[in-house]
This record gives structure tokens, C-alpha cells and sequence, in this order.
């Protein structure tokens, strides 16, 4: 059994595979700073200095004993209080839009590579290096 378990790890596509989810989740994390530290700043000082993730609609009572920030949509949710957190929701959409775009871009990117490589002229076949090789052969014997 530790030897059929060896084998499938060995495997390379279950090698690429766990690279790919380890970059993936590296990816991610600089996607989100790039939308959290440098976009949305910039698009909040477009809309006047708005923080997105803190726009949101009470949907209930406040809970009672609740003596901190009412405008503050963690502290509500922490709280336990029924909250529609459309700020953060419009927060988590601009990150997908930036991340799918830096896919788009990257999968683009080895697109014209590959057809690049397609394009280069391709070297002589299987069959036709061992043709040559036996007319050769046959010539010299």
C-alpha cells in the first residue's frame, strides 16, 4: 500500500497539481494586497475617501448590551446583530475582477508563447529520420 501511495504521488500530474494550488494560494494573497492596499484606496479617493467594507444595512435591532461603534460593520457583525454587509460584498467583486483579470492577462501571455512555438518550423518526423536512415544504410552496404 505505502508503495502504490509512493507511486501516485509520484505522479506528475498530482505534483503539478499540488504546485499549482501552493502558487495559486501565493497568487491570491498578492492579488488581494494589490485590490486591498493599492485599488481600493484609489478608488475610494475617486468617491470622496468611501471605504467600501463599511457599507451596510442594519437589518435588525441592535443586540442589547452593545456598547460599541454602531457604524462600524465588524463590530455590528461580531456582535452577532443582522447586518447586509453590501460594501464588503462590492469589496470582494472589485478583488475578483482584479484577479480574473491577471489570470486573463498571464493565460494570454502563454498563449503567444505556445503559438509562438507552434509557428517554428518543425524538424523532420520518426519516420522520416529512420527512412533516411535505412536509404543511407542501404547505400553504403
Amino acid at each position: 500500500m505505502l508503495g502504490e501511495f509512493k507511486a501516485f504521488i509520484a505522479r506528475g500530474n498530482v505534483l503539478d497539481l499540488a504546485v499549482a494550488a501552493i502558487i495559486g494560494a501565493a497568487f491570491a494573497t498578492i492579488a488581494a494586497s494589490l485590490t486591498d492596499d493599492i485599488i481600493m484606496p484609489v478608488v475610494g479617493a475617486l468617491f470622496g475617501g468611501l471605504d467600501f467594507s463599511n457599507y451596510f444595512v442594519l437589518l435588525g435591532p441592535v443586540p442589547e448590551g452593545f456598547t460599541r461603534d454602531h457604524t462600524s460593520y465588524a463590530a455590528l457583525k461580531e456582535a452577532g446583530a443582522a447586518v447586509l454587509g453590501w460594501g464588503q460584498s462590492v469589496t470582494v467583486l472589485i478583488n475578483f475582477l482584479v484577479l480574473a483579470f491577471i489570470i486573463f492577462l498571464l493565460v494570454r501571455y502563454a498563449n503567444r508563447l505556445l503559438k509562438r512555438g507552434a509557428d517554428a518550423p518543425a524538424g523532420p518526423s520518426e519516420v522520416e529520420l529512420l527512412t533516411e536512415i535505412r536509404d543511407e544504410l542501404r547505400r553504403r552496404g
